[in-house]
């Protein structure tokens, strides 16, 4: 009993100094974390991960990351890249190429936007219709600026940059149809010069943006710095995300091109003012520095529908400009009179006065500060995913704020190398983003996941003995009929508790208690599916076919 005390301490102690000397890849994966794979870009190479840190896939580009990177549910990811052409639009974030690879990494589609007047960055969004949201800066010349109501002392270096976004239909290899478009010099107000256009009063107008509000700034042409757009397919809006304003706005995506020019029209009968704005009402003169929320955010979106919290928006609040600096993951529920019609009192601020949940724990290593770039997602459990972008940490806690899974990401963004276990976290591993994919997503249904080796060099999975199996194999198990009309039948030495449908593209059909073990499934459209069967053991999927 004594040799085997000794031996047991012996092997705790070994399996605590090694843990500890983890500092990249896996750090701790604990029992309540979300079953799935990790998506991050660095250099010119897109991962996708499983939670001990393994490789799944990965995507080779010619040119070096423009941050932005999304799974889409046919198995394809949609990537912008840095382009190496002659424009003189340039700032953190940087694009000019957009590219869709297969899963096996041929491009599908490569679109260049790019020019001395346009540039593409950091990020882009796939639509549902198969369609691209473009984010792009473009030049406005000085005089131009000027008689938009810019103040001459603002424009400190000879012109500012107007922020456009695109939806672009691809079309062939390497070409576009651009069918719909929104500026947001269209949309301005100012109180500085009543002979210039856009004059008026900028406090009865907050769903127009003052032209002459820097938050602090010294009139750079860079003067918005939009670092994020995102949609939301139930309301049809896009939200947006100016970093150097320290403001979310939302717009109205249903508008002609025409209408979305002008302050009339659309589903929400504004056209392309805004809708909605929070975290720095200063910037329409409804509050003082002590009203602020958001200071230098990233990754602002609208939670989707059957996750917690569906419906609200979550942000990764940076914390940049403020002392002491800290970061922050909001969620926070616009009021709203209607669905997609946001509450509005004149001479007030828009609402909430604060968010209803705040993470500002502890990260990996310590304090939890990401001056720049990061993001947030909750998650189909529960748990919200954390990029801590400036060193590539990634975390995920639990409802009860708890740390369940953390990873470091081991890929230097400046030349592509990897990382050796042992060598510190650095800001050559920054991340701008890292999102998180269900297993039963879409884009895995009939792929090889077999997980490969690691990114870092001399890895530990240690950290990963934690995990229990998620998931069960039901032995035997029989479905029938499978292709069904109405009921599919299920046969099991496992009491199955609950089941889920998903459709290809991984939106949630149904889902209920067992009953009988059988499933009506009559209401279901002619197609394919996924389901997912639920023991006190754990989680399977199976394929089933409705007639």
């Amino acid at each position: 009993m004594k040799k085997k005390l000794l031996l047991n301490l012996f092997l705790a102690f070994t399996i605590s100094f090694s843990f500890s000397q983890n500092t990249v890849g896996i750090i701790s994966a604990e029992n309540g974390v979300q079953d799935g794979y990790t998506l991050f870009t660095n250099h010119t190479t897109t991962f996708l991960i499983d939670n001990c840190g393994r490789l799944i896939n990965q995507w080779d580009s010619a040119f070096i990351t423009g941050v932005a990177v999304y799974l889409l549910p046919n198995g394809n990811i949609l990537r912008a890249g840095r382009s190496v052409g002659t424009s003189t639009i340039g700032f953190g974030g940087q694009g000019g190429i957009i590219e869709i690879f297969d899963w096996d990494g041929n491009i599908v589609w490569q679109y260049e936007y790019s020019t001395e007047e346009h540039r593409q960055h950091h990020d882009v969004f796939p639509m549902p219709n198969g369609n691209v949201l473009i984010l792009a800066a473009s030049v406005v010349s000085e005089a131009d600026a000027i008689q938009a109501g810019r103040d001459p002392s603002f424009i400190t270096e000879g012109l500012v940059y107007n922020e456009r976004i695109i939806e672009v239909e691809p079309v062939g290899f390497d070409q576009g149809n651009i069918v719909w478009e929104w500026n947001i010099f269209d949309h301005l107000i100012q109180d500085f010069d009543n002979t210039k256009d856009n004059f008026g009063t900028v406090a009865d107008n907050p769903q127009k943006l003052d032209v002459n509000f820097l938050n602090g700034g010294l009139g750079d042409k860079n003067w918005l710095h939009v670092n994020s757009i995102q949609y939301d397919p139930v309301l049809d809006q896009i939200v947006i995300s100016s970093r150097n304003l320290s403001e979310i706005w939302v717009i109205d995506h249903s508008t002609t091109t025409a209408e979305a020019a002008t302050g009339s029209g659309g589903t929400y009968g504004m056209g392309g003012d805004l809708l909605y704005r929070w975290g720095n009402p200063q910037s329409y003169r409804q509050g003082t520095e002590d009203d602020r929320q958001l200071y230098g955010q990233h990754y602002p979106h609208i939670i989707g529908q059957g996750l917690e919290d569906e419906g609200k928006i979550i942000v990764f609040n940076n914390g940049n400009g403020r002392t002491p600096g800290f970061s922050e993951v909001f969620i926070f529920d616009p009021p709203e009179d209607s669905p997609g019609v946001y509450s509005y009192t004149a001479d007030t601020a828009y609402g909430p006065a604060t968010p209803e949940f705040n993470y500002s724990g502890n990260s990996i290593f310590g304090d939890f500060y990401s001056a720049i770039v990061s993001g947030a997602q909750r998650l189909p459990n529960g748990n919200t995913l954390i990029c801590e972008g400036r060193t590539g940490e990634f975390f995920e806690i639990n409802e009860i704020g708890n740390i369940v899974w953390e990873y470091v990401n081991p890929v230097n963004n400046a030349d592509g190398t990897f990382s050796t276990q042992g060598d510190p976290p650095s800001p050559q591993n920054l991340t701008f983003r890292a999102l998180k994919y269900a297993p039963d997503y879409g884009a895995f249904v009939g792929r090889d996941l077999t997980p490969g080796a690691p990114l870092e060099l001399n890895p530990d999975l240690m950290p990963c003995d934690n995990l229990s199996v998620d998931e069960f194999e039901l032995n035997p198990v029989s479905l029938y009929p499978n292709p069904t009309k109405d009921f599919i039948s299920i046969e099991s030495n496992i009491t199955i508790n609950s089941y889920e449908i998903y459709d290809l593209l991984g939106k949630k059909i149904a889902s209920n208690e067992l009953i009988n073990n059988s499933i009506n499934v009559s209401d279901l459209n002619s197609g394919m599916y996924i389901l997912n069967l639920y023991s006190d053991s754990g989680k399977t999927s199976k394929r089933i076919v409705k007639q």
